[in-house]
């Protein structure tokens, strides 16, 4: 009997730790960038990055991820945040990485060799958004999102729980969860000190769920506090602060032709 109790408590006390798993893996949708300028980031970025117009003036889409942008007059830099920087897979990172900086970008890290991953360097862009640039040919275009936090497996977890995905390694070497549909990376990197993202130029990231009430009962459920849902346009959204103060949004009613451009 006594063990039987003492099971019993062992159970409640797990579920309270782990998130319930996402039915599905839900679709990566969106990064929200801070900028005093939203459309110079936006020419910038169709110039500089391949993006494309989006279904509303304030934001592009690459791939088939949304790139919104808000007006802020002085927004910190991504780095040292817990959203640190993002990635973008090319063919060729010296001439993308030398023309980025042609245009206003600032080398931050040089291009070099990682043994077993692939050639990277980092750059800055003129509105404050650390990027990676790397030569996967596995998942060209917009790769990876790079999170600083203090526990970066309770983090991955966190997301793989409400959000799905798949717990893997990139490369064989790096802890991440993938997403498919886009195809993109989620990677966590241990780090103490790096500031909540809000306010920063990478302020939240974004995924589209098919029931954002469900969605906010099971992160509920889990002991976070997501707010309250409220319309714009034509979508549900709510927010949700995840592991190591990385804002998250979450959008229900997502239309195809917004992912696709104009």
């Amino acid at each position: 009997m006594r063990f039987l109790v003492r099971l019993a408590i062992g159970c409640a006390v797990l579920s309270l730790a782990t998130p319930a798993r996402a039915a599905e893996t839900f679709p990566y949708d969106h990064l929200h960038l801070l900028t005093p300028d939203p459309p110079k980031a936006i020419a910038w970025y169709i110039a500089n990055l391949g993006a494309r117009p989006g279904d509303s003036p304030d934001r592009v889409v690459i791939g088939r991820t949304i790139f919104a942008f808000i007006k802020a007059a002085n927004p910190a830099p991504s780095a040292g945040s817990a959203i640190d920087h993002i990635g973008f897979s090319v063919k060729d990172v010296d001439a993308t990485t030398t023309a980025l900086v042609a245009a206003g970008a600032t080398l931050l890290t040089a291009a070099r060799d990682i043994p077993g991953l692939f050639r990277i360097a980092f750059v800055q862009d003129p509105f404050g958004v650390k990027f990676e640039i790397l030569a996967d040919a596995e998942t060209p275009g917009f790769h990876h999102i790079h999170l600083i936090v203090p526990d970066p497996d309770a983090s991955l977890a966190f997301y793989a729980g409400h959000f799905g995905g798949e717990r893997t390694k990139l490369k064989g070497r790096l802890d991440a969860v993938r997403y498919a549909n886009p195809d993109v990376w989620l990677l966590a990197q241990k780090g103490d000190g790096a500031a909540p993202s809000e306010g920063h130029a990478i302020d939240h990231l974004g995924w589209a769920v098919p029931n954002l009430a469900d969605q906010l009962a099971r992160l509920s459920a889990a002991g976070t506090t997501p707010t309250a849902p409220r319309p714009v346009r034509h979508l549900s959204i709510a927010f949700v602060v995840g592991p190591g103060g990385v804002r998250v949004e979450m959008v229900q009613g997502r239309k195809e032709e917004e992912l696709v451009g104009r």
